[in-house]
């Protein structure tokens, strides 16, 4: 008798790096699937059968796993459900040898076949993997050729001042991949930077165009989606006051060369602005030099969820400090529901609600109860209070750095609330508070 042919299970897997060509009636996907089609019908008399699901993947660098076809193969594979796996080149499956190598690994896990139609070899021998290795390598050298050529062209563009994609500027519109000066956006963009040699100040100048309307670039994506502004503010100004585009000029890895747009900006405006925001930015470096040093910074935060940031002032020769909300920071204090809170005063409540929890019994027993640790010596409960009353009158004397290291020991969250505030310790903290409560005692 004759011995029955086992069934071997086949997918045939597809892969087009770009999207170009896929909306043909009968594209390159139809074509590798076809030619592993035929081929898989030549080898029905070893027992081999097509899956019923399509592998397809068009758009899809081989450079990349990331690929909705291919982690749908892999998974069916894992699942046991494909014997053999069909491309028309190794290339198709992947251009990366890390790629292919964890690829085939998988294959190797769940005793799955690769085959490619134009490049025979078998997977299962030595040669077979030198051959895949070979022309992967040759493979994943041409991905990169192709890369540099890429880049090489995207410089010597933008060395001739053409537009190469991207979001486009406030103030152009894309014409047939030229940037074409759009009026009314060319206004606000003036406008921008005269009204910034008047005020000096980005918040303020990002609170006035938001009380007018203006919001940043509206434009059109080229398969038809709207992408709508948003409200301006401080880096939306900064972001336009450093565009050179603006000067007529295309800048490619920060060199600038003539560009073929029109110029919205003489140089002469452009030269003030850069010199005023120069100006601005030592003052800041100064006053942060100056600035004291924040005990609740990266801790406390605002009723909607953002941070507050340490700023502070000098009036009289004396000097006033602050957690401002980073929202009040970008946009302006008048815009932002939480202006700011006297440092003083927030650090000197926190310091208190966190003597009040540490004094509370549940603390001290939880306290007591890590400080005894699994057959250590226990330590008294009095010593531990002890410890804890003592912060108190000790934290005066203090240093700065000492403070915020046992502040951000103790405290994980500050968040501030119309009637209060809510702190929250750490529990890591209490047990670090733990092994330094056992050293007072030793000692």
């Amino acid at each position: 008798m004759k011995t029955p042919v086992r069934k071997r299970r086949c997918a045939i897997y597809t892969r087009k790096s770009s999207e170009e060509g896929l909306e043909m009636a009968f594209n390159s996907l139809d074509a590798q699937r076809e030619a592993g089609l035929a081929y898989i019908t030549s080898q029905k008399s070893e027992g081999w059968m097509l899956v019923g699901d399509r592998y397809d993947d068009g758009g899809f660098s081989g450079g990349s796993m990331e690929r909705p076809g291919l982690q749908r193969l892999l998974r069916d594979v894992e699942a046991g459900r494909i014997d053999v796996i069909v491309v028309y080149k190794v290339d198709r499956l992947s251009r990366s040898l890390t790629d292919f190598a964890r690829i085939v690994e998988i294959f190797d896990k769940h005793t799955v076949s690769f085959v490619s139609i134009t490049q025979a070899f078998n997977t299962t021998t030595s040669m077979g993997r030198l051959t895949l290795n070979i022309l992967l390598s040759f493979a994943q050298f041409e991905r990169e050729v192709i890369g540099e050529r890429i880049r090489d062209k995207i410089a010597a563009s933008r060395a001739r001042g053409m537009w190469m994609g991207g979001i486009p500027p406030l103030g152009y519109d894309v014409v047939e991949r030229k940037l074409v000066v759009n009026e009314a956006e060319a206004e606000l963009v003036r406008l921008v930077f005269t009204r910034f040699l008047r005020l000096g100040s980005a918040t303020k100048l990002a609170q006035e165009l938001r009380r007018a309307g203006h919001t940043t670039k509206c434009w059109t994506t080229q398969d038809g989606k709207q992408r709508l502004g948003k409200p301006v503010d401080k880096g939306a100004i900064y972001k336009i006051l450093g565009n050179r585009t603006y000067l007529g000029e295309a800048v490619h890895k920060g060199t600038s060369h003539p560009g073929e747009h029109e110029a919205i900006i003489d140089a002469a405006t452009w030269d003030k602005v850069q010199a005023v925001l120069a100006a601005n930015r030592v003052a800041r470096a100064n006053g942060t030099r100056a600035q004291t040093p924040a005990l609740l910074r990266g801790l406390i935060f605002a009723p909607g969820g953002h941070a507050m940031t340490p700023s502070h002032t000098r009036k009289a020769g004396r000097l006033y400090r602050y957690y401002v909300a980073s929202d009040a920071i970008r946009q302006g204090y008048a815009d932002c529901p939480v202006r700011s809170v006297p440092a003083a005063e927030v650090e000197e409540a926190v310091l208190a609600q966190v003597r009040h929890l540490l004094r509370t019994p549940e603390i001290i027993a939880r306290t007591w109860a890590a400080a005894k640790g699994d057959g250590d010596e226990a330590i008294a409960e009095r010593d531990v209070v002890k410890a804890i009353t003592e912060l108190a009158p000790l934290w005066d004397e203090l240093f700065p750095a000492e403070q915020a290291r046992i502040v951000r020991l103790l405290v994980e969250r500050i968040d501030l609330a119309p009637g209060g505030m809510q702190v929250r310790l750490r529990a890591e903290g209490l047990q670090t508070l733990v092994e330094e409560l056992r050293l007072r005692v030793a000692a």
